[in-house]
This record gives C-alpha cells, structure tokens and sequence, in this order.
C-alpha cells in the first residue's frame, strides 16, 4: 500500500524540487528533531475525533455554564402545529420551492397559500439556532484559537517537534470542522467555509509533506492572530454586550486588514512565489502550493470587503446599534438579516459573516 501511494500520489517529482527525495527528508534531521513526512499526517484524523469529543464536553461543562453566568438570552419563538403534509414539505424543500407548489399543497390540505406561509415562516424559526448553541460553538472556536495562536508563536522558536504538533494540533482541528459542518451553525458564507476549510487541509498537508514548514507555520499564525478577536466578538455580541462587542469588532478589523491584506500577500506569498524562484528551480508543487495561497488571498479579499462595509456602517452612518423597539420588530417579524435595522445587520454579520478558521 505504502509503494502504490509512494508511486501515484506521492511522487517526488511533483512535490519535491529537483534533486531532493523522500529518503533525503527521511535520512535527515532538523535541529534534533527529525523531517517532517506525509505517514506523519495520519494520526490527525484520530485527533480530529478526539477534538469532537473535546468540544463536545467543552460546550457543555464549560460553555454552557458561561452563556449563563454572562446573561445569554434565547428568543422564544412560537412552535408550528404539528401537521405531517407540511412537514414532509419542508423537509424534502425547505425555502426553495415554486408558487405553483405552494398552490398544489394548499388544495391538498385544505388551507389557504397564505396559511401556509406562516406556518413554513414558523417552522423556519424553529429551526434557527438558539443564541445560547452560537455562545457555545464561538467559545470553543475562541478557546482553540487563543491556544494556536500562543502555539504559533512558539512555533518560531527553533525547538526540536515544535513544528509537528502544531501541525497536528491545527491540521486536526480544520478536519473537526469539516467533519461536523453539518452539525455547525449554517452561516451566510457557508460555501466559502467550505471551499477554505478543503483549501486549508489541502495546503497544510502538502507544505508539511514537502517540508515547508516554515512558511506554513507564518501563514497559520498570520489567520490565528484575528481569528480569536472575532469569535470573542461573537461572544459578547450573543450575550448582549454591545460595547464590548463593537470594541472587539474594531480591533479585529484592524488587526484582520493588516494581516491579511499587507503582511500575508506582500511577505508569505511574495517570498513563496517570487523571492523562493532565486534558491528553486520551479517544479509542479510550486504551481499547487502557490494556487492554494491565491485561493485564500482571494478568501481574504472577500471577506475584507464585507468587513470593509460593516465599517463604514459602524462610523460614518452610525448603524451598528438600533433601539430596542426597533430590535424588537426584528425579532418577531423573523427579518434579522435585513440591513435596514443596525442591531439586525450586526446580527447578520456575526452568524453569517466570518467562522474563521482560515
């Protein structure tokens, strides 16, 4: 098995420069230590479970007492009769349905089109996570974060298996969040969680496979240097601490746009894609690990507009915080998306902005 891999997927010619193999990082030693190797990548899905079974008891021993003690509050939303046609609607379509369909199911049932809505409108709330779910998924994601990116810095010291575990201890963790994505909060930019989750695992399997640890190690602790101030944001925000959470959020974008916008592209992805062409000759790997950087460049850039907007709101226009009436009528019309309200956009930028883990 390990020759059929070493033959197809790990040739050296594609992820190694010229002139160096997989016996050279086997045979060699960095520091004491040892070359890191793609066999080393296994124990992270073992340890990805174990993260699960963390969080698991996590939210409920620690996060759960905490959402009580800071004062978070759930909404009490009224439930939909039960009535089985409509519920075996909802669930085979959920919001994505035609009028046409609306129309059938209401002769089918006996109720007006308009019956329907509200009981679908219910049913959708019912279905929303409770505040007191979010508290507890953005203090886990704090906790982690805080810890890797302390790991991070201690990274750079030249210390023999520093680079491993937090290899591991990050790599694990991104396949936790891809393993229990279903489970998770659904988030206005779920898909491109997605596509940064794979992108991340993708790119800190191969730079540990080929050795990049280095650069690897700078582009980890460059996206956990915010990623903790968000979900501490998040936090704040879920149990009502508006100035708390609007401080957090200022010093989180501040931090977010330097460190995504200047020092990642114009030094880690400068050196990677410029700067290593005078020590390498260009071999396929390049080409891969520098895609995968543009990709979470990209990411970046995305999200640094929507964090741009959310600025600009919070200064110039003064949107970030509505009165409580106003919060209110939000709340029971079930619209806390719409931007016409400040406390609802704010809203709608914690559950559905960022879940970071870049």
């Amino acid at each position: 098995m390990e020759e059929l891999l070493n033959q197809w997927l790990w040739q050296e010619d594609y992820w190694l420069p010229s002139g160096i193999t997989w016996k050279d990082l086997d045979e060699g030693s960095v520091e004491g230590g040892r070359y890191p190797l793609p066999r080393d990548l296994l124990i992270t899905l073992p340890l990805a479970l174990g993260f699960i079974a963390l969080r698991i008891v996590f939210e409920r021993v620690v996060a759960l007492p905490l959402s009580r003690m800071m004062g978070v509050s759930d909404r009490i939303r009224a439930r939909a009769p039960a009535i089985p046609k409509l519920e075996a609607f909802y669930m085979q379509k959920n919001n994505h349905y035609m009028q046409g369909e609306l129309l059938g199911l209401a002769k089918h049932c006996g109720l007006t089109p308009r019956q329907i809505q509200n009981w679908l409108r219910l049913r959708r709330n019912q279905d929303r996570p409770s505040n007191t779910k979010k508290f507890c998924e953005a203090s886990w994601r704090f906790v982690f974060y805080l810890i890797a990116f302390a790991a991070g810095l201690a990274a750079l010291i030249p210390l023999a298996d520093t680079h491993y575990w937090y290899y591991m201890l990050e790599l694990s963790f991104y396949w936790s969040l891809l393993l229990c994505v279903s489970v998770d909060v659904k988030r206005k930019d779920f898909r491109e969680q997605i596509i940064h989750h794979i992108a991340t695992i993708v790119l800190m399997g191969f730079s540990y496979s080929g050795n990049y640890v280095r650069v690897g190690t700078l582009v980890m602790l460059v996206h956990d240097s915010s990623d903790f101030l968000l979900e501490s944001a998040k936090m704040f925000n879920y149990a009502g601490w508006r100035r708390t959470c609007d401080t957090l959020f200022v010093v989180f974008a501040v931090v977010f746009l330097v460190t995504r916008l200047v020092i990642f592209p114009c030094q880690v992805v400068y050196s990677t894609l410029v700067v290593s062409v005078d020590f390498l000759q260009i071999f396929p790997g390049y080409y891969f690990f520098n895609g995968l950087l543009l990709v979470l460049q990209a990411l970046h850039v995305f999200w640094a507009y929507l964090i741009l907007r959310m600025l600009y709101k919070f200064i110039f226009l003064g949107k970030v915080r509505t009165s409580r009436k106003s919060a209110s009528r939000v709340a029971l019309t079930g619209q806390c998306c719409k931007l016409k309200s400040a406390s609802g956009h704010w809203t709608h930028f914690n559950d559905g902005f960022l879940d970071k883990n870049w």
